[in-house]
């Protein structure tokens, strides 16, 4: 039976817990939860049936591509704050 989705708390779960690796062997999902909110999900760890997708060299070949002169350069005061999400320029400025 694929795609059910059994639901119970974590005490059950631990005294069946056999049991519900069996049914995640199965496809099905088991959803565990403590004081009635879920916390975690079991799930099986590989699906037979799904293949890695494989990356393909080139793929992106003769497409346009632009790459500054400067790429390589380092960061200015400015540019590493907003990369940070900091203002290190602005407190570089005002001494602190």
């Amino acid at each position: 039976m694929l795609g059910v989705m059994t639901t119970m708390n974590i005490h059950e779960a631990k005294t069946h817990f056999s049991e519900l690796v069996a049914a995640v062997e199965r496809g099905e999902e088991v959803l565990i939860s403590r004081r009635g909110k879920p916390v975690a999900r079991l799930v099986s760890a590989a699906d037979p049936e799904e293949k890695p997708k494989s990356r393909i060299f080139g793929r992106f070949e003769g497409l346009p591509f632009h790459m500054s002169d400067d790429f390589d350069e380092p960061m200015s005061e400015d540019e590493l704050a907003e990369w940070y999400g900091e203002r290190i320029a602005d407190a570089a400025l005002s001494g602190t």
